[in-house]
């Protein structure tokens, strides 16, 4: 249900850095340690410039560690960050700098929610296609079945149902915003925390996830149906068809179709395990990073453009270790749900052996245990993990934009030096 998307949610996770949270580290993938917390300056305030941020405009910030007006400056500047004495330099960098977390953030989105997209599309479909012989384990055989759909069908078919996951992110934030403010389960998790008040915050945010449940199946079957047969639908198909799930009206559905209730526990275990493992995570490459950069400025090793950068990126590469491993731990229970959500609705899939035809779906589980039993029994252990070369794809795409954000902004800040 978390394909990687940036900062993750793929369906009934969140991921990104828009929100603040805290509670196991304060990290979903959404979340930013961005209150009240002893990482805070990692994640969205620029550098510390000394007095920059009482300053009106036009005013000059007092040199590094001299109280009162600024002075002139002779020799090298004594501040831990070049530019900081006021100068157009001075201001050059600083708007670099307080514009720097908006562009980086932004780029990171775009990778999670636009660029993952039809490796997410493919995943899915490989996790449901029960037919498949071949499994695409591997990025490689994930490129060609890329390229195969891309030539029958056009790009559409590997960007289909991308609208209807920012609508379930968006009914996700939402309910949880709502059921937040109506009862005293709370949305962050205090550094004095306790179980009761972890059991609360995990009950949230299972009770977040059966409201999104129903639009995550209308999503999910909008991003596996094969372009070859689907009809020009609107962006708000989704809630339309996740409304009429819940109130049975809308396209009919087969005698195999899982009710509701059956599906909720898949779903709130897959959801909250994800969102579990990625907190820890995160929590844990954070303290990681932090201690690094602590030891390197203690030992006076680093230079004014690493400061600046180890502002903004640790919590980028906390958010993508944590997306990674929980997406890599849970990818068999997400292959469960997939089908379980996707049984009965007469979806047609495409033929992810031959890269064109499409296939119905018409399996018969009668539940989670029947659909891990059925799956280990005829397509083996490795049936779990069907279109894994995706997540490969995925992440590989996600660690070069980061790679590669983080060179122009070290270029631009080198330049502004």
């Amino acid at each position: 249900m978390h394909p990687r998307r940036p900062d993750g949610f793929d369906g009934l996770g969140y991921r990104g850095g828009a929100r603040d949270e805290q509670g196991f580290g304060g990290a979903f993938p959404a979340r930013s340690f961005t209150s009240a917390s002893d990482l805070s300056h990692w994640v969205t305030t620029p550098p510390d410039i000394p007095g920059s941020r009482n300053l009106h405009w036009g005013e000059k910030s007092p040199p590094y560690g001299v109280p009162g007006p600024s002075t002139p400056l002779e020799g090298p500047a004594e501040e831990p960050f070049p530019g900081g004495g006021g100068g157009v330099p001075g201001q050059s960098t600083e708007q670099l700098n307080r514009f720097a977390g908006f562009g980086i953030g932004l780029a990171s989105l775009f990778t999670e929610n636009v660029l993952a997209h039809p490796c997410i599309v493919l995943r899915r479909q490989c996790q449901v296609n029960y037919h498949a012989r071949h499994y695409h384990l591997t990025p490689f055989t994930v490129i060609n079945i890329m390229y195969s759909f891309n030539k029958t069908q056009g790009p559409r078919a590997l960007w289909k149902g991308m609208g209807s996951t920012f609508i379930v992110q968006g009914v996700t934030l939402g309910a949880e915003g709502i059921i937040s403010e109506f009862t005293p389960l709370p949305r962050e998790i205090s550094r004095k925390w306790n179980p009761k008040q972890i059991g609360e915050h995990l009950l949230l945010k299972s009770l977040t996830y059966m409201v999104a449940m129903p639009f995550y199946s209308a999503s999910l079957i909008e991003t596996v149906q094969s372009e070859i047969i689907r009809d020009n639908t609107g962006i708000l198909e989704c809630v339309k068809e996740g409304i009429g799930r819940v109130i049975g009206l809308g396209v009919p559905h087969s005698k195999r179709l899982l009710p509701l209730l059956s599906l909720i526990f898949p779903t709130v275990l897959h959801g909250v395990l994800h969102y579990i493992i990625s907190s820890v995570i995160q929590k844990f490459v954070l303290l990681i990073l932090k201690r690094k950069t602590y030891s390197s400025r203690l030992a006076e090793s680093t230079s004014p453009v690493q400061s600046m950068l180890d502002a903004y990126f640790p919590e980028l590469i906390a958010n993508f270790a944590a997306s990674l491993c929980s997406d890599v731990i849970l990818y068999p229970l997400e292959t469960v749900l997939h089908r379980l959500h996707i049984q009965g609705t007469r979806t047609i899939i495409d033929n992810t052996d031959l890269g064109y035809e499409v296939l119905p779906i018409n399996t018969q589980y009668e539940g989670m245990r029947d659909c891990i039993n059925t799956i280990r029994q005829e397509e083996g252990v490795l049936g779990f993990y069907k279109g894994f070369g995706a997540v490969i794809i995925q992440y590989t795409l996600h660690a070069a934009v980061l790679q590669i954000t983080r060179i122009i902004y070290s270029t631009l800040l080198q330049n502004s030096v």
